[in-house]
């Protein structure tokens, strides 16, 4: 009998100007346990824990068990009878890459239940295909922080941004769920010019400054006008949390992924006095928030495989 266990990072996508094409892991998991089951049972069996456990689906339409079966169809394989156990560790529908980490999981504990066939490179494809863009299954795959660009020539190229230790993510949580659906629909249908090359200014030098840690580079590149224009409306409290992080002395806040979360970096000298201003900002609202200083998961998605060889 093999168990394959994979925990998988969060993610924050975007970071400001990034939009649909920077992504960076973090220091927040799920946990996914595969175990054969016997031939002849059912073909799958799903659990859940965690808070909000019972908004998983645990039947065959479960995203972690349609990006297991998608490997056993690249190898031109019946998949086996399976056992999925999900712990969960990553808010749902809250910008922060559950659906990532859930076809990711799939993905990687099928590989290591089939005995490892397909390549890191091979995975990463599939779940870009399953997921649709690469902003967030990247990083949940192989850690850090990373860009993707579409070629002409060899599909997606993954780009890895250092990050510098000295520029710690800070994840304000709130507890309401926002679609990314709801987030698309917001946003104009076209842009003028002037804000494509805003845009493309500012997402060099986040960059530069993520790479180098330089706080002055950082405060200026955090802005965007392609989509948290739009989107903040969505999120009550928004313009309050920000003006309270960046007086507290943070470098910038931005919604993460399509929100709801919001997500401020700051030096490590003022990240405790960051989270506290969030905390603080957001306490008049009629929901709970939950605010944590984290780092970038440089490992991405981890697989332990335990062979059982009793008799």
């Amino acid at each position: 009998m093999t168990t394959v266990t994979v925990t998988v990072p969060a993610t924050t996508a975007n970071l400001g100007p990034g939009f649909d094409c920077l992504g960076a892991a973090l220091t927040l998991s799920n946990r996914f346990r595969f175990s054969r089951l016997r031939l002849g049972e059912r073909d799958v069996s799903i659990t859940a824990i965690g808070a909000e456990a019972e908004q998983v689906t645990t039947g065959a339409d479960n995203l972690v068990y349609q990006a297991f079966v998608k490997v056993y169809e690249q190898l031109k394989q019946v998949p086996p009878p399976v056992q999925i156990e999900i712990q969960l560790g990553v808010p749902l529908s809250r910008g922060l890459g559950s659906s990532a980490t859930a076809i990711v999981g799939g993905l990687v504990g099928a590989n290591a239940l089939a005995g490892s066939p397909l390549t890191i490179d091979e995975v990463m494809r599939l779940a870009i295909a399953i997921e649709g863009h690469p902003d967030n299954v990247v990083p949940a795959l192989i850690g850090g922080c990373h860009l993707a660009a579409n070629s002409i020539d060899t599909g997606w190229e993954i780009c890895e941004i250092p990050w510098d230790v000295n520029v710690i993510p800070i994840v304000a949580i709130p507890a309401f769920e926002l679609s990314t659906k709801i987030a698309r629909q917001v946003l104009p249908k076209t842009y003028s010019r002037a804000d494509a090359i805003f845009n493309v200014a500012h997402l060099g030098l986040l960059l530069r400054g993520l790479e180098t840690g330089r706080g002055e580079w950082l405060k200026a590149a955090m802005q965007d006008r392609l989509h948290q224009p739009y989107r903040q409306v969505l999120i009550p409290g928004y313009e309050t949390v920000q003006a309270a992080a960046i007086q507290a002395g943070a470098y910038g806040m931005v919604i993460s992924g399509a929100g709801p979360t919001l997500l401020a970096l700051a030096a490590p000298q003022t990240a405790t006095a960051v989270k506290e201003a969030i905390a603080t900002a957001w306490a008049n609202q009629d929901f709970l928030v939950q605010v944590q200083a984290l780092q970038i998961n440089q490992k991405g998605a981890i697989a332990q495989v335990v062979v059982d060889e009793a008799p």
